[in-house]
């Protein structure tokens, strides 16, 4: 039996609550679970004052968390290994800096999704907010690893920084997409937004929903059209997880435009013609 987290008492003031380990709630009772210290603004609180707590993650290493988590921050930090799975939504710093397991939302989830993982899988089944997979503020790099998978839309400068990994978004996305991207793929399936790839020097953004392409900056130049071989592999294990790939996606032509100029000039951008 999991290990459940069933949101009881609100909270309007933001629940942080990377305290709550995998490799740790593991080897504690119930009991232990609850005295967990949570913060509260400038309070530290128990766990069981806000959650009920039920089960354990001893033998299947899963913990569920119940409820509308959205001002419950840092759930699945630092997660190695096993599952998470949010039956709600979810607050901001979703399984930030984690480096193995999965990480699945039943509904929506704040801004820094997945920043600076190195590692496992996240999946939200809503939408998500801005700088999904980034780098936080004067950090050198975003996600190192990983993939990060949104059926929704997402905010501004998705992939920021990023240096490997992968970024799928099935709805909208925001402006400034790949912002400073040093390497790694993000895959936008629905209306863009502006300034794709400012900055960016390797990576690849592509887009395939469009009707026609972003406008790009001027910085980028015009490569051609051509049929890449990769992406028909890499929208194949999209499919294999579950996410919505229109079969005609996987033989399409695209244009490729080349940047950024002011950088490196090695990244891409693909448009499904």
């Amino acid at each position: 039996m999991p290990l459940t987290l069933k949101l009881v008492q609100e909270s309007s003031i933001p629940l942080e609550v990377d305290s709550v380990q995998m490799d740790v709630v593991q080897q504690q009772s119930v009991e232990d679970v609850k005295a967990t210290l949570i913060q509260r603004g400038n309070e530290q609180l128990p766990l069981g004052d806000f959650f009920d707590v039920s089960g354990g993650a001893k033998e299947d290493e899963t913990i569920i968390w119940q409820g509308d988590c959205s001002k419950v921050k840092l759930i699945g930090t630092y997660l190695k290994s096993g599952t998470i799975r949010v039956e709600g939504n979810a607050g901001m710093h979703l399984g930030a800096e984690m480096t193995g397991g999965s990480i699945e939302v039943f509904g929506d989830a704040g801004d820094w999704v997945g920043a600076e993982i190195h590692g496992g899988r996240i999946h939200v089944h809503g939408n998500a907010g801005h700088l999904v997979g980034a780098a936080y503020r004067g950090a050198a790099k975003g996600m190192t690893g990983g993939e990060i998978l949104i059926d929704g839309s997402a905010g501004n400068e998705i992939g920021q920084s990023m240096r490997r990994g992968t970024i799928v978004i099935g709805g909208r996305s925001g402006d400034a997409p790949g912002y400073n991207m040093i390497a790694g793929s993000i895959f936008l399936f629905g209306e863009a937004g502006i300034r794709p790839g400012a900055s960016m020097r390797r990576g690849t953004i592509a887009y395939f929903g469009l009707e026609e392409a972003p406008r790009m900056l001027p910085s980028f130049k015009y490569a051609g059209t051509f049929q890449p071989t990769f992406l028909r592999f890499y929208l194949l294990q999209l499919k294999e997880m579950g996410f919505d790939v229109p079969t005609v996606y996987l033989d399409s032509t695209y244009k490729r435009y080349r940047g950024d100029f002011l950088e490196l000039g090695k990244g891409e951008i693909l448009v499904r013609c």
